[in-house]
């Protein structure tokens, strides 16, 4: 792959990964209710589940979708009420001593399988492969977009866990806390609504 192409990657792979989405909202508010530690798996989770969704697009499963399109529209509606599920509990944590009562950050595989269900993951994966990967050399390509989305991807996560975590102690007020969770909740709900299109 040509330096400046590889370079366009990685400037695709930023802006879509350190952006507001499904994950970027979720690990901010487990950064928020659990900290950052007992995010970490949940972070890993989207990096590894996404980068195997990213290997699956570019070896074939979008000609599949495209080909059959019966199956993007069950994906978009399983991963639509999914999302609205995972905002009604963001929205309904009140404390931060409900959490302890309730210590269950997303696992690793539970996040990596949410990767399957996002429509955000989807599009940036689709539209990655759409754009960078190069006739000629499809295999290597494929695998160089899919590394460069590994190494930014787990930063971008990471900061977004580390703000939420710098946001708990202010958040330790059970009223704050419970207007950041509704909040969190509202806005991770209209994520959905660029898929119903």
């Amino acid at each position: 792959m040509p330096i400046d192409t590889a370079l366009t990657v990685l400037v695709f792979t930023f802006v879509t990964s350190a952006t507001p989405g499904p994950n970027t909202l979720m690990v901010m508010a487990s950064g928020v209710n659990f900290g950052f530690r007992r995010s970490v798996p949940h972070m890993l989770g989207v990096v590894i589940g996404f980068c195997l969704l990213l290997l699956c697009i570019g070896f074939g499963l979008g000609a599949l979708l495209t080909l059959w399109p019966p199956l993007h529209l069950t994906l978009k509606i399983i991963g639509g009420c999914y999302l609205l599920y995972l905002a009604w509990r963001i929205a309904t944590v009140g404390t931060l001593s409900a959490v302890k009562s309730n210590p269950e950050p997303m696992r690793l595989v539970a996040a990596m399988l949410f990767q399957w269900v996002n429509p955000k993951a989807w599009m940036m994966g689709v539209t990655a492969m759409a754009l960078y990967t190069i006739p000629s050399e499809p295999y290597a390509s494929v695998i160089l977009i899919t590394a460069l989305f590994g190494l930014v991807g787990l930063p971008s996560v990471a900061l977004w866990a580390g703000f939420g975590s710098v946001l708990r102690g202010w958040l330790d007020d059970p009223g704050r806390l419970r207007w950041f969770n509704r909040v969190m909740g509202l806005v991770l709900a209209l994520t959905i609504v660029p898929m119903i299109r």
